[in-house]
């Protein structure tokens, strides 16, 4: 969702033995940053490379070096055939089915898988870690398929998918596309010649470290959180452009009524609102014993409450998140003093939790907004405006059916908030009986925060035409420079009915691309 302004260029990132930030994977799965490994990452990654290769001449079995997998680990495969076995599983596992993944899912899946190959714990080889950063230098994405992850011995399909395309086999896109995905469609052989790029040649180990982790459900956590916050705080605009709108009040959002049930996002939120619709004139217009309402309707008073239980709910997940980042997931691991243990840090169970509760309070958060858009289309409650707020009612609709647009996405985010964590499906002769679903509760969330964006722009759509039409009160500064920004983006104001989705996709774009919090906050400065 989020873009960088077209002149500015993302820095190199560098792969290392340490965790990678937020920052770092949106700028390299987003923006096309470049990447490399540090010396320290190559020097782990030769290190434990040496250990795999004492161990592949042991008389004793070591899973995935001299054995099969999964139900077939106690099947003994002779030295002669141990590079086939990799190239066999990265075949075999690559079978995925349905829809391409997006572009920028896959390149932080693969960007993950390399950091955790940096961390020394996996025992590729160098070359196969520089491969990785090489694909992603060069704009080659891999296709993967939406259908084939279990969230559990890592993401097998997706990661397998990539694998298979260093391998120089399968297929790939090159370049940007327009539409999520990369570019041309050209087999993984002609894609890494063009770019000068050698096929990995698999050896001991290699094929099972590369597909073992949790990194496409890590990915589209890290960039679903990045897209949120920026959505959190458009939320709180939205909010209190409602508020205002509807003639309702800032006191409730006053600091010494938050403190009394202190959650930080709770605290953060009602500063948010309270600044915002500081210097409204219309709020200041019914600061009079004229006006005779107690209390404002839960939607409209309770925002600050519901916004940050969700922003509480995404602190959690970040910090979830983090840990993940500085996990080196594979199985068998390469332990520090020089072990290869089987372990079963491929679950996906910790992502796939906080992936599920996310998308639960992305409805929530979908869900009081059309609340308090709705609220403006009843004459019964929305303190004297035209019904749907329409120019000539009954002639004309207003934004009858922009409610309707929303109450449609709440709906299907109220769908997508079921867990899919708590689903288990056995697999692989039952050896692996229980595994998480973080994969399935990552896609759903991706189009959870989508719809949320929506939800927000058409509140925001509505908002600013009660805001113009409630002249010649003024709005707050920070509301005004939103209605302003919409106004000069071709969103008219109030008038006779026109076609009205090019005018809500419009104001998503400004939406999503964090337009409308940076029109607000240069009138408030940072919102939190």
């Amino acid at each position: 969702m989020s873009r960088l302004p077209e002149h500015d260029t993302p820095t190199e990132v560098t792969v290392d033995v340490g965790p990678l930030s937020f920052a770092d994977v949106v700028a390299v799965a987003r923006h096309g940053a470049p990447v490399r490994l540090s010396d320290a990452a190559v020097e782990g990654i030769a290190a434990t490379r040496r250990i795999i290769e004492d161990l592949a001449s042991d008389t004793q079995p070591h899973y995935g070096i001299s054995t099969g997998f999964g139900a077939l680990a106690n099947t003994s495969i002779p030295p002669e055939k141990r590079a086939q076995l990799q190239r066999s599983l990265v075949r075999s596992h690559a079978a995925g089915s349905g829809p391409e993944v997006e572009r920028e899912v896959i390149r932080a899946l693969m960007l993950l898988r390399l950091s955790t190959l940096a961390t020394g714990r996996t025992g590729v080889k160098v070359e196969t870690a520089q491969a990785y950063a090489a694909l992603l230098n060069a704009g080659i994405t891999p296709v993967v398929k939406e259908y084939g992850s279990l969230g559990c011995s890592g993401d097998l399909a997706p990661l397998a998918h990539c694998a298979l395309a260093v391998m120089g086999e399968g297929m790939v896109r090159v370049g940007d596309g327009t539409d999520g995905t990369a570019g041309e469609l050209v087999p993984a052989a002609q894609a890494l010649a063009a770019a000068g790029i050698a096929p990995v040649q698999l050896a001991e180990k290699e094929g099972l470290a590369l597909i073992n982790g949790t990194d496409g459900m890590l990915g589209m956590l890290v960039l679903a959180l990045h897209d949120l916050r920026t959505l959190l705080t458009t939320a709180d605009i939205a909010a209190a452009m409602s508020v205002e709108g509807q003639l309702g009040t800032d006191d409730v959002f006053a600091a010494d009524l938050h403190a009394l049930r202190p959650h930080p996002g709770q605290a953060r939120a009602a500063e948010n609102m309270r600044t915002l619709m500081a210097g409204s004139a219309i709020r200041e217009s019914h600061r009079t014993e004229a006006c005779t309402r107690v209390q404002d309707a839960y939607s409209l008073r309770c925002s600050p409450q519901v916004h940050g239980s969700v922003r509480d709910t995404c602190d959690h997940a970040e910090v979830v998140a983090q840990r993940e980042l500085a996990a080196a997931v594979d199985n068998p691991v390469v332990t520090l003093d020089g072990r290869v243990e089987s372990n079963g840090n491929f679950h996906g169970a910790p992502v796939a939790h906080v992936l599920d509760f996310l998308a639960v309070v992305t409805a929530d958060l979908a869900s009081i907004s059309e609340r308090r858009t709705d609220r403006f289309l009843d004459v019964a409650r929305n303190h004297g405006l035209p019904p749907f707020l329409a120019d000539d009612p009954g002639t004309d609709s207003g934004h009858m059916i922009a409610q309707y647009t929303q109450a449609a996405i709440v709906s299907e985010l109220k769908s997508l908030a079921a867990p899919a964590s708590v689903d288990s499906i056995p697999s692989s002769a039952m050896q692996e009986d229980h595994v998480s679903m973080g994969w399935n509760a990552a896609r759903k969330l991706r189009r959870s925060v989508d719809g949320l964006g929506r939800v927000l722009a058409i509140e925001i759509l509505t908002a600013a035409r009660a805001l113009d039409l409630r002249a010649p009160l003024a709005p707050a500064p920070a509301t005004a420079a939103v209605v302003a920004l919409l106004r000069e983006s071709g969103v008219e104001g109030p008038g006779p009915d026109r076609y009205l989705s090019p005018e809500i996709e419009s104001t998503v774009d400004l939406v999503l691309d964090g337009r409308v919090r940076a029109a607000a906050e240069r009138e408030t400065g940072l919102l939190s």
